[in-house]
């Protein structure tokens, strides 16, 4: 293909992510009211367990529901459609691999958004109430009057899915760096306290508490990953010496 054929299909590409990114931020501006009954799921299961709190959601601006539709739309549309755009990509670029290349690619692809999945899941189902928790009883503790916004609540949420989602990829980033010859695994475990460090460094600046238990929950499961990696790893670096082998 010349080009100009190259451009063209690149512009195909561009167009139906478009497409796909607009579909899915208007299903979510038609079902709003059912949308955000779904991203208010962790703060009513802290409400259910506090009968005797009163916290209502009140906004100080007169466009600020209006900002947190658009916020919702197109973060919610974002996220929906991002599979579809790497698939959509993946079409784009797989002309120019080679079958070698497109069976390592695919691989890692399918892994990103299962680990991103995971991460997401984990943070709304588990991380997000437990942070409210904290939050609640930090206010309870100063006898603060609690007026939160849906603004700060929702970018509260946003930070702690997307961030723990993508702190979730970070495993994947390990075993692409042994397999490119970056990192072997020898090395991994010799600094393996180093990375319990890091691994609480990631933890404190994903989430917004400085509590040691919304910490905590944050770093386990990025250890174990981190463990998991170590794993993978040795099986990538046993499979390239038996090809050298074979050789």
């Amino acid at each position: 293909m010349g080009f100009l054929e190259h451009l063209d299909e690149l512009r195909g590409t561009l167009v139906k992510c478009a497409i796909t990114f607009v579909v899915f931020a208007s299903l979510i501006g038609i079902f709003l009211k059912e949308s955000n009954d779904v991203l208010l799921w962790p703060l009513n299961t802290v409400r259910t367990e506090n009968p005797s709190l009163v916290l209502e959601l009140g906004t100080t601006a007169p466009m600020e529901g209006f900002s947190v539709i658009i916020q919702m739309c197109t973060m919610g549309g974002l996220m929906l459609s991002a599979p579809f755009m790497l698939f959509f990509i993946g079409q784009f670029v797989a002309p120019a691999l080679s079958e070698k290349e497109l069976k390592a690619v695919l691989p890692v692809c399918g892994t990103a958004l299962v680990l991103f999945a995971l991460g997401a899941s984990f943070s709304f189902f588990l991380l997000v109430p437990s942070t409210l928790r904290v939050a609640l009883e930090i206010n309870d503790l100063f006898g603060f009057a609690m007026r939160w916004t849906p603004a700060s609540y929702y970018s509260l949420l946003l930070w702690l899915v997307m961030g723990v989602g993508a702190a979730f990829e970070f495993p994947l980033l390990i075993v692409l760096a042994v397999y490119l010859g970056f990192l072997t695994v020898a090395t991994l475990r010799k600094y393996r306290r180093h990375a319990i460090v890091a691994i609480f460094i990631i933890a404190a600046v994903v989430t917004p508490t400085p509590d040691p238990v919304t910490q905590l929950m944050m770093a386990i499961p990025l250890y174990v990953l981190f463990e998991l990696a170590i794993i993978a790893g040795a099986r990538v670096e046993r499979r390239k010496r038996e090809k050298l082998t074979d050789v």
